[in-house]
């Protein structure tokens, strides 16, 4: 019986570290966008939700330049918080999308039906 007692003791020091090990792999994973619209993105840019303040046009980030349908992003420079997302397909619809949570190291995305506020160019 003390062996069990001895380990459950243990036991929050145990959860403790597995928590931050966690962190830690979520942190060193790239915060990624994940296109699930029906067209490539040629641009994408990411404002604190409500401002108009839009960042650097992160499709810099890819190879090509563009984002493809169901490819995804590496984001760069943002912060963990809630944004508005504002992008520009190859053919030249514009939309912004309202209240998108990013976190470090996890994958957000944007699907054809969130689509809401669209314009063509």
């Amino acid at each position: 019986m003390d062996s069990i007692m001895k380990r459950l003791l243990h036991l929050p020091l145990i959860l403790t570290t597995l928590a931050a090990a966690s962190g830690a792999a979520a942190a060193s994973r790239p915060t990624q966008f994940w296109n699930l619209t029906k067209s490539t993105i040629s641009e994408f840019y990411l404002a604190s939700a409500g401002s108009s303040n839009w960042g650097p046009n992160q499709c810099k980030n890819d190879r090509d330049g563009t984002v493809d349908a169901d490819e995804r992003l590496r984001i760069t420079d943002v912060p963990p918080g809630t944004y508005d997302a504002k992008f520009i397909d190859v053919t030249g619809r514009s939309c912004i999308v309202r209240n998108i949570k990013v976190e470090t190291g996890a994958i957000f995305w944007i699907e054809e039906r969130d689509l809401k506020s669209c314009d063509h160019r």
